[in-house]
């Protein structure tokens, strides 16, 4: 069903563009939130909290700002919910997290686009010049994204299955705080805790390097770090959770893994010009996975550690050197305590390759 066509494209700034948005929707905004819930099924206390949770504002009840795509998400919501792989708590949670991540990648795709309109038609606001574009490259974008997708469950589940296999029948590697006690393995409902190495990793200087820097030449060097700790982190078999500014913070699964990460990272900075310095902190412990996102204290040491570490270091805590210990690869030297916001004596090991003895 398409939107009524006597309904004009706004104008008005920050307002949807209903012709863009029937291209790229697969149809227009026919339904108010008390149809949805109607044909959906779905209460409308949860359309309302799952529609914030996604990021979008929430309308009056009576505007017809739902397509029929909204109903069939909603709809396939219902149906995970009924097979019992989520909760309604974790699909509101889902939700926050799908729409943060993909709002992020819709923004750059729309400045690619916008950029790519200015470029060839020289008017960023030609309507038929938008629509030629968008609907050639959607089916692209969306063939493209769905690749990657399946590309990383794959990865996933071929780690989530091997680890699976290691571990004996209701056996959990101790958190802190276990006391050595094994506990049964959580259910999908329970919240994701693992022994994981955790590292942040900075520029050192660059507040100060990028402060006469025109847009041209500042998304240069973040192009440059981002590029650079992205193929290295992806080498080493580990994962970066998120990019903030001029720092990334990721996972490994071991802590050797992510030592070999972190000194290939601040190798690779020396060599490359134009490219700050960088330093990085480690720590290993239980981490709380939750929705793409780390926490627990292995975490926030990390991040400490980092904040202290001199240029073209690597720091790590003690749990972490005790698990590197025997191995020949590394030199772990003991440094002073320090005291850091949360922590008022944090004890760093400096990290180097054994051949810099």
């Amino acid at each position: 069903m398409s939107a009524p066509e006597d309904i004009p494209a706004s104008s008005v700034p920050g307002e949807p563009h209903l012709t863009v948005e029937k291209v790229l929707l697969g149809g227009g905004r026919v339904w108010t939130r008390r149809d949805i819930v109607e044909r959906s099924g779905v209460g409308p206390g949860r359309t309302v909290q799952i529609w914030r949770a996604l990021g979008f504002p929430v309308a009056d009840d009576d505007a017809k700002v739902f397509t029929d795509a909204d109903v069939d998400a909603l709809r396939a919501g219902e149906r995970l919910i009924e097979a019992g792989l989520i909760t309604e708590e974790s699909e509101t949670m889902m939700a926050r997290a799908l729409g943060h991540h993909l709002s992020r990648l819709a923004e750059w795709q729309v400045f690619a686009l916008r950029s790519w309109v200015n470029r060839d038609a020289g008017d960023p606001a030609d309507e038929s010049a938008w629509l030629e574009r968008a609907g050639q490259l959607l089916p692209e974008l969306e063939l493209l994204q769905r690749h990657v997708w399946r590309r990383h469950l794959a990865a996933y589940a071929g780690q989530v299955l091997a680890a699976a296999e290691d571990t004996p029948a209701g056996h959990r590697v101790p958190g802190p705080g276990d006391q050595g006690e094994a506990r049964p393995a959580p259910s999908h409902e329970d919240a994701d805790v693992r022994d994981r190495a955790v590292g942040f990793t900075d520029m050192v200087g660059y507040t100060r390097m990028t402060r006469g820097l025109d847009s041209r030449a500042l998304a240069g060097v973040l192009d440059r770090f981002e590029s650079l700790t992205g193929d290295v982190v992806a080498e080493g078999h580990g994962r970066v959770v998120k990019t903030i500014g001029d720092e990334v913070l990721f996972v490994c699964e071991s802590a050797s893994a992510a030592a070999d990460i972190a000194l290939e990272l601040t190798a690779r900075a020396a060599a490359q010009h134009g490219l700050p310095q960088m330093r990085t902190g480690l720590a290993h412990g239980a981490v709380l996975g939750r929705y793409g996102d780390v926490y627990g204290a292995a975490v926030n040491i990390a991040a400490r550690l980092t904040a202290v570490a001199r240029p073209g270091t690597v720091l790590v805590d003690t749990a972490f050197a005790g698990e590197l210990a025997g191995m020949t690869a590394y030199a772990l030297r003991g440094l002073r305590p320090v005291s850091v916001r949360g922590y008022s004596r944090l004890r760093p090991v400096l990290l180097r390759p054994a051949s810099a003895r």
